[in-house]
């Protein structure tokens, strides 16, 4: 893309408020790059990967998000500890603030789109104070051509002021000096005083989660997605850790994205983004190969520490656990072109179960898919926090509660209808322990999850028996190809049964516990979903 904005419309930036002379216009990543590392805000490894620090916030801070109160929000939004209120008039003087603190600084603006699917195109126009930030902003949506780019007209508009700092966040309604705030009326993502570029791509993708199953009858999914030669698509849900970008990459099937994704009604699956952002700690080439490779001039690393010989050390997490590279998805080869496909067949819930109690790999019912959707599933292990010395249950509603706005029942309900509809198989999926808890147990090994996956979408555990397990209610096939037959119920792994049985009445208590909170607007049928017995209840002799 050329640099210069003669070449293309010029818009008036007056209009929101600041100063023209001070934008930099669709500049390309060549040129962010150089300009960056010419500031002495980046450095350049020794490929000529760009590579910065955030600063204060290495990741998102989910307590000073907010979404405005209004006349389109009050009744849709699951107000709450996730989605925190802000009023119009403090979102509007904050605003004010930001344009006044950008209107002296130079400023770096972009035009990008985010919905890979035509029908549902969300145009972007991003102002923000650093130009390493307007890269991922590069990196991570769509790209317009420069012929899209005459009369762009945005949807939606992205201010992030990292240098500003709210001075008296108490009169503004806010916790501290940082804030990002989503405006659903003004169409408008405002942040400030952080320089973590995930608060973009996450201000966006939650303003999507509203409007698409509010707007559109399109159900947003925090999932990666790939497609088979044969056309059938594959979802995989996951928190951090389960496997979701490492079981999505498969060389035999094309990547449609890793990280964001809609479902149409007429069954289309599509990207909402251009790009991914990965974690890069303890990276390698032989654990994640495509990752590994898309780190190249044009990609964007942050906090990563570098060794003597100005190489990226993976292994140190001196600044944070969480280091991440983003980069355009052309970076890597697998990769469906139109980032959308159709015939969704079968979605994957991946679960790192650190009790070692759920069976590898089960077969859901439509109650169950939509409890195990809302609850969102996993654990923490021993080590992981400070304080955690056994597992801990940890739930995040629709695999990605930070980001969703509606009330997780409205998604869980929309995903039990697609799955009816499309005649889609819904799977649980435990990538953690076996015969036993973590420290006790054994880690599932990756090549057993990956040939239950591949049998999965090769159609073999359709014709196969399968037995109910007493606790959880899941359907455990008792045969799967290339997996030892003794591993697929997990009561078979342990050695005391009696303490399978306590251990998973544990779990399976976490679980009810957890779901309280969504019962009221559950129908029967999630209810039904659940685990089949909690602390109130006796296993039957026969087990």
């Amino acid at each position: 893309m050329k640099d210069s904005t003669t070449t293309l419309h010029n818009p008036d930036f007056t209009i929101y408020g600041l100063k023209n002379e001070h934008v930099h216009w669709n500049l390309s990543p060549e040129s962010l790059q150089k300009i960056t590392v010419d500031k002495k805000m980046g450095k350049e490894t020794v490929n000529g990967t760009l590579a910065v620090n955030t600063g204060k916030f290495t990741g998102r801070s989910p307590q000073d998000r907010f979404i405005v109160k209004d006349d389109y929000t009050s009744d849709k939004v699951w107000w709450g500890q996730v989605n925190k209120p802000i009023s119009s008039d403090n979102f509007k003087k904050l605003h004010k603030n930001v344009l006044a603190y950008l209107s002296d600084k130079d400023t770096y603006a972009r035009d990008a789109y985010a919905c890979a699917e035509p029908r549902y195109r969300t145009k972007i126009r991003a102002i923000v104070e650093f130009p390493w930030s307007s890269l991922f902003v590069y990196n991570m949506f769509l790209r317009p051509t420069e012929k899209e780019l005459n009369g762009f007209k945005e949807d939606w508009l992205v201010l992030c002021a990292p240098g500003y700092v709210c001075p008296n966040p108490e009169a503004y309604g806010i916790r501290q000096g940082n804030f990002s705030i989503i405006d659903f009326t003004e169409k408008t993502v405002l942040i400030g005083g952080s320089a973590y570029t995930g608060e973009i791509k996450k201000g966006i993708f939650s303003a999507l989660n509203l409007i698409l199953p509010v707007e559109k009858e399109v159900l947003p999914m925090h999932c990666s997605s790939n497609v088979g030669k044969d056309g059938d698509t594959a979802i995989f849900f996951g928190l951090s850790g389960t496997g979701k970008t490492t079981l999505s990459a498969d060389p035999k099937r094309k990547l449609i994205g890793d990280d964001e994704h809609g479902w149409t009604k007429d069954n289309t699956v599509f990207n909402f983004e251009g790009g991914c952002y990965a974690k890069v700690i303890d990276l390698s080439e032989e654990k994640e190969p495509d990752i590994f490779r898309a780190i190249r001039p044009g990609a964007l690393l942050e906090n990563v520490i570098f060794n003597t010989h100005n190489e990226v050390d993976y292994m140190d997490s001196s600044i944070t656990q969480n280091t991440r590279v983003s980069y355009p998805i052309y970076h890597i080869d697998n990769i469906q072109e139109s980032l959308y496909a159709n015939n969704p067949k079968n979605i994957f819930f991946l679960t790192c179960d650190a009790f070692g109690v759920l069976p590898p790999v089960s077969k859901l019912t439509p109650g169950q898919a939509a409890y195990h959707f809302i609850s969102g599933y996993t654990a923490k292990v021993a080590g992981t926090e400070a304080g955690i010395t056994e597992p801990v249950p940890s739930f995040s509603a629709c695999f990605g509660a930070p980001f969703m706005p509606l009330h997780p029942t409205v998604y869980g309900e929309m995903l039990s209808k697609k799955m009816s509809d499309a005649h889609v198989n819904v799977w649980l999926i435990n990538t953690g322990w076996s015969a036993g808890p973590y420290g006790v147990g054994s880690r599932i090994k990756l090549k057993y999850t990956r040939s239950m996956i591949t049998a999965i979408l090769n159609g073999e555990l359709d014709k196969v028996d399968y037995e109910q397990n007493p606790i959880f209610g899941l359907f455990m096939p008792k045969y799967c190809p290339g997996v030892p037959s003794e591993i697929l119920d997990p009561m078979n792994t342990w050695l005391q049964k009696g303490a399978y049985i306590g251990k998973a009445i544990q779990l399976a208590h976490s679980f009810h516990l957890n779901f309280e909170k969504f019962a009221e607007q559950a129908s029967n049928q999630i209810m039904q979903g659940g685990p089949l017995i909690d602390q109130h209840h006796h296993l039957s002799e026969n087990i």
